[in-house]
């Protein structure tokens, strides 16, 4: 997978974060679901600084 490729260490931390073995697929997907939800939100905030700066 081309432009997708995660550090190992990072992919590990990552896996330990929303691992879970009373779900049938192996990870907590509520869990999972609010982690990306909320870097969503931060990456929103952060392209709003950089229009806001663009703008000025």
């Amino acid at each position: 997978m081309s432009g997708l490729s995660v550090p190992p260490d990072i992919f590990t931390s990552i896996e330990r974060e929303i691992s879970s073995e009373t779900s049938p697929v192996g990870i907590d997907a509520k869990k999972t679901h609010i982690i990306i939800l909320h870097k969503l939100q931060e990456i929103d905030e952060r392209l709003k600084r950089i229009e806001a700066r663009l703008d000025e």
